[in-house]
């Protein structure tokens, strides 16, 4: 028997599993003790995850749409069919009728490959989950920071004194941040959650504030009006690291502490007792997810989080820092290979005709095309309009994942041809003309960053099931075919291109990952260099090495509660589902724990509405309807619905209105009704 670790094809905390393998199969998991981040331990669905390997329902051979139904073909002619069509709807109507989605859950490898076909056949439309989940930080955090990702590693919060908690409950979706958070709680660190719901991680809380949906700005100028007044701002810092104080400061003119808490629906002295121990802390933090994130000021709202760290010099310390929690297993990695319309490999914006330029070099080419192209959201309403055409997408569920289902499944129909590489028939594989099957984490070689920039090695431990193929060979055949590149390269090949291209990976290769069971943090700019664990000690990642302040004022979600639509209604995560649900749902050892859909509801309104325990009900907002049962609960507050997100027709309830930045569609405040089903 030998045993191989791997990375968890789950969340974004980036754990390590050890696979017991005997004759070509995976016979057991082992629990690796030597993680830094985990130290042995996993959640549930790292605990489920070899269920997935030799699932029943796994796609193993490549098939074709005739006739109404599925005709399974080779690789052969779907690879020429594949490529045929591309390059029909290009020839006929332009690159950019073309769209791409990549994927937070393939390798960096896999990605990066990914949007360099889409780039290098012309097309700016390449885009990935990242912007219905974190987009807010990449623009929030690079406009502030320079540098839109997370600034300390996970463990590193065992140095708080004080950590904040904004709407995150990773006691749930991120289990092994519990651990960290606890440790530093018995070690005397002050702990303080934010969020609209009474959720598990708010257990942990030496104080929690039931903030209103959608106050988070509210709540932050709070902290920092209450700041200012007492005089507790680090003014050297802001003096000699920061630029912008006066300007923001005068933002802040006339709002008091206690119009934030009427706003927030807090009290005036939660939000001074916060401030203070926020101020006051050796070294504080912030964590949050996407509770923050997922709004159409999610960008303001990830901007205040930095001004509130500037002005008390919270950052680039062991201990203080901002942490956005990313979701996938691979969606920060994702992000650094460009498979953000905004950005190149490495976050060189794709508007910079420079650093085009640069990359179009590296590739062979003059320049690539400008962009930044359409987004996620954005690429549904240019295919439902008629502009898109094409469409191929790497291991994502649009179909369940985006807001408004109903017009997001009618974009889908509307495509000329749509192409789907996933492991499961997923609700948009089954509208697809043209599936391929993929293998998953354990069946391929590549490198994986999770949330707190560690890039992890994870080797090929068995052979997919049938024909299914890695999305990095897929990738590779398509490219070489439409003579894009010459040969389909290694895993180990692109890395090695990847660190060529974008220099916060230059020093991280294959082989040095082999040797460094721990990761390594980016940026890590040459062979030499051991990594980069805490970001901005000395400088800000700006061009002048200074952090920015931003004045951000707090504004009302567009939608609100009204007599047709009386309740706030807000999306999240539950522990044992993940994202569209396509590998949880399958899992029996998960899905048996929450099989269908259910909202939570508070007693209060559930008497009002005459609804028990159990009850089946309608939820129903301006877009659309869904089924579910009542799950009568204390963690929302009276007035405030909860659904999981994990299930189709759910996100038919949620808005596509977008953060003008950063294009992310405002799943997490809208107005519902509920009505009782027969």
């Amino acid at each position: 028997m030998s045993i191989f670790p791997t990375v968890c094809p789950f969340c974004g905390a980036g754990c390590r599993l050890g696979l017991r393998v005997v004759g070509g199969k995976v016979v057991g998991l082992e629990y690796l003790p030597d993680h830094p981040v985990a130290g042995g331990a996993l959640c549930s669905k790292g605990n489920a995850a070899l269920e997935v390997l030799d699932h029943p329902q796994r796609l193993s051979q490549p098939m074709v749409r005739q006739d109404g139904g599925w005709r399974e073909i080779g690789w052969e002619e779907a690879l020429g069919l594949l490529t045929a069509r591309l390059e029909d709807i290009r020839q006929r109507r332009g690159a950019s009728a073309l769209a791409f989605l990549a994927s937070a859950k393939a390798t960096n490898e896999e990605n990066y490959l990914f949007q360099k076909l889409a780039r290098l056949l012309g097309s700016p439309h390449v885009d990935h989950c990242a912007r219905l989940c974190h987009s807010p930080s990449v623009v929030g955090l690079s406009r502030a920071l320079g540098s839109g990702a997370m600034t300390n590693p996970i463990p590193d919060l065992l140095h708080s004194r004080c950590i904040l908690i904004l709407g995150s409950n990773f006691a749930e979706n991120h289990p092994v941040v519990s651990r960290w958070v606890c440790e530093a709680r018995e070690r005397g660190a002050a702990v303080f959650v934010a969020d609209p719901r009474r959720t598990p991680t708010a257990g942990l809380a030496d104080r929690y504030l039931p903030i209103r949906p959608g106050t988070d700005v509210a709540l932050l100028n709070g902290l920092m009006r209450a700041i200012l007044d007492e005089g507790l701002g680090n003014w050297e810092f802001v003096r000699h690291r920061t630029v912008g104080f006066e300007e923001w400061r005068a933002s802040l003119q006339g709002i008091t502490v206690e119009d934030c808490a009427a706003i927030a629906g807090v009290t005036a002295a939660d939000i001074v007792a916060v401030a203070r121990a926020y101020a006051r802390a050796e070294a504080a933090a912030i964590v949050y997810c996407m509770g923050i994130t997922q709004h159409t000021v999610g960008s303001d709202n990830v901007e205040a989080c930095a001004n509130l760290a500037l002005l008390c010099g919270q950052i680039g310390r062991p201990g203080a820092g901002i942490l956005p929690l990313r979701g996938q297993n691979n969606v920060q990695g994702a992000c650094d290979m460009g498979a953000l319309v905004e950005f190149l490999p490495g976050y060189a914006p794709i508007a910079d005709p420079q650093a085009r330029r640069r990359v179009a070099q590296a590739w062979g080419r003059e320049d690539l095309p400008e962009g930044p192209g359409l987004s996620v959201v954005e690429i549904m309403d240019a295919a439902r309009e008629g502009r898109v055409k094409g469409m191929v997408v790497m291991g994502e569920n649009p179909a369940v994942s985006d807001p408004t289902t109903a017009a997001t499944l009618q974009a889908l129909e509307r495509l000329e041809f749509l192409v789907v590489q996933d492991l499961f028939l997923t609700e948009t594989a089954q509208r697809a003309h043209l599936v391929l099957p993929a293998a998953c984490w354990a069946e391929k070689s590549g490198s994986y960053t999770n949330t707190e920039r560690r890039v992890q090695w994870s080797e090929k431990v068995v052979e997919p099931p049938g024909e299914a193929r890695s999305d990095l060979w897929i990738i590779g055949e398509v490219g070489r075919r439409l003579g894009v590149w010459a040969a389909a390269p290694t895993a180990e090949e692109v890395l090695t291109e990847v660190g060529r291209v974008a220099p916060i990976y230059g020093g991280i290769t294959a082989e040095r990952l082999r040797r460094s069971p721990a990761g390594l943090f980016w940026p890590c700019p040459d062979a030499a260099h051991p990594g980069t664990p805490i970001l901005h000690r000395e400088r800000f990642s700006t061009a002048d090495g200074k952090g920015r302040f931003f004045p951000v004022a707090h504004r009302m979600p567009g939608e609100q509660p009204a007599a047709e639509f009386p309740l706030w209604m807000t999306t999240g995560r539950v522990t044992v589902h993940y994202n569209s649900g396509a590998m949880t749902r399958r899992t029996p050892s998960l899905s048996r724990y929450a099989p269908e859909v259910w909202v939570a509801l508070h007693p209060q309104d559930a008497e009002r509405l005459g609804l028990a325990d159990g009850d089946e009900v309608e939820v129903r907002t301006p877009r659309g309807q869904v089924a579910a049962r009542v799950q009568i609960s204390q963690e929302v507050q009276p007035g405030l619905v909860f659904l999981p997100f994990h299930f189709p027709g759910v996100n038919a309830l949620t808005r596509a209105d977008l953060d003008p930045r950063a294009r992310i569609p405002a799943y997490k405040v809208a107005a519902c009704a509920l009505e009782k089903g027969g």
